[in-house]
């Protein structure tokens, strides 16, 4: 058994929730203590049961209730040394047994999680992704992505689930309020992802792999519009001859909890 739920998601703040039958994790903690305690009380969690915190990267929007939640509950953070020295004020606040690390490529165990750390081109200190395996179920968590490489593309393959990021669309970008340099890091190699990339990559493992299930993540508020990424992805499954009813396709949620995602 393996269930994922978003319960935040967006440029504004992240955390996602992942359970099996014996262990709870969290990916990220980019809200508050408070909205975290009452997004999981919505799905009838408790943040008290978590059993680990992983932190893709030191970016406020996954970090900023953190060390809130981990001393409140007394939760192991596991995250790179690369990305625990680039977020000193959260690092400071954390209980130094609670400090857990990891290195890209590297498994290591939660309980009867086996998690898959993999390198992201992200404007970061040392940006990852997870594969999150129990048994013969797999899921994958792949946000802030510049671009999406041959290395990412491969530690997607096999992943029944994945919640994939479709950041924004190229022309909503061209024409917000963004000043130009913010344009310029966001549709840049080490930025984010944009709708049509998340349709093509979402079209090639759909082809060559196992996906079932996607949910599209982390969508800015300036630049896209969870309508149109929805609708940008499926034009590229048609554009890509898949079909799109093979894959159970969602976008989640900046404000609330999505629905639960049973492997």
């Amino acid at each position: 058994m393996l269930n994922f739920c978003s319960l935040y998601s967006g440029s504004s703040g992240n955390s996602l929730f992942v359970k099996s039958e014996n262990t709870k994790i969290l990916v990220d903690a980019g809200m508050s203590c408070k909205k975290i305690e009452e997004a999981l009380s919505s799905i009838n969690e408790d943040v008290s049961s978590i059993n680990a915190i992983l932190v893709t990267h030191e970016h406020s929007d996954h970090i900023k209730g953190l060390s809130t939640i981990s001393k409140k509950y007394d939760i192991p953070v596991f995250s790179t040394k690369e990305t625990f020295d680039a977020m000193p004020t959260q690092t400071e606040k954390l209980n130094e047994k609670n400090l857990k690390y990891y290195k890209p490529d590297e498994k290591f165990s939660i309980g009867d999680l086996e998690i898959l750390p993999f390198s992201i081109p992200h404007d970061a200190a040392n940006p990852c992704g997870f594969n999150i395996i129990e048994q013969n179920n797999q899921i994958s968590i792949a946000t802030d992505i510049g671009q999406m490489t041959k290395s990412v593309l491969n530690h997607l393959e096999g992943s029944q689930f994945i919640l994939l990021e479709s950041n924004y669309d190229t022309e909503v970008l061209k024409c917000c309020a963004y000043p130009f340099s913010l344009k310029s890091r966001i549709a840049g190699c080490k930025g984010h992802l944009s709708n049509m990339m998340a349709g093509k990559t979402i079209s090639y493992l759909i082809k060559n792999s196992n996906l079932k299930t996607a949910m599209l993540g982390h969508l800015s508020k300036e630049s896209n519009f969870p309508e149109l990424a929805y609708q940008t992805v499926v034009n590229e499954l048609i554009a890509n001859n898949c079909n799109e009813d093979t894959v159970n396709l969602s976008v989640a949620s900046r404000e609330c909890p999505s629905k639960l995602i049973k492997l």
